[in-house]
């Protein structure tokens, strides 16, 4: 499957992104969708992941309660709602694929190892 993220730009602090990743050439909904960031100077990190139905999801604890992670199998999108973003949250966003149709996401989804598609990323610049 092939990702292609969208929806990033800048915004303000407290303002609110919603992000996109569309999806081709798979079975879509066959793949755990997560989504990492990288910020300036550090490693990727995790965000968020959603399984293959959209009942499970998991989140870093840095964007608990202001992120919102959901998925349209029909549509073969992903997409990221970010709310009360702070410049913190500046980063390339990136969403990634895992060919699994695990139930319950755990821990291990948020290991950038457990990913073998990754999209080429979208950048999110949080003013103060």
């Amino acid at each position: 499957v092939q990702l292609q993220a969208s929806g990033g730009g800048l915004v303000r602090a407290g303002d609110s992104l919603r992000l996109s990743c569309g999806a081709s050439g798979g079975t879509f909904s066959s793949y755990t969708l997560a989504w990492f960031r990288q910020r300036p100077g550090k490693e990727r990190e995790f965000v968020a992941a959603i399984n293959y139905s959209g009942g499970s999801s998991i989140y870093a604890d840095s964007v608990k309660g202001r992120a919102t992670t959901s998925r349209d199998n029909a549509k073969n999108t992903v997409t990221l709602q970010m709310n009360s973003l702070k410049p913190e949250d500046t980063a390339v966003y990136y969403c990634a694929a895992d060919h699994s149709t695990a139930r319950k996401l755990d821990n291990w989804a948020k290991y950038t190892s457990k990913y073998e598609r990754w999209g080429q990323g979208t950048l999110v610049t949080v003013s103060s």
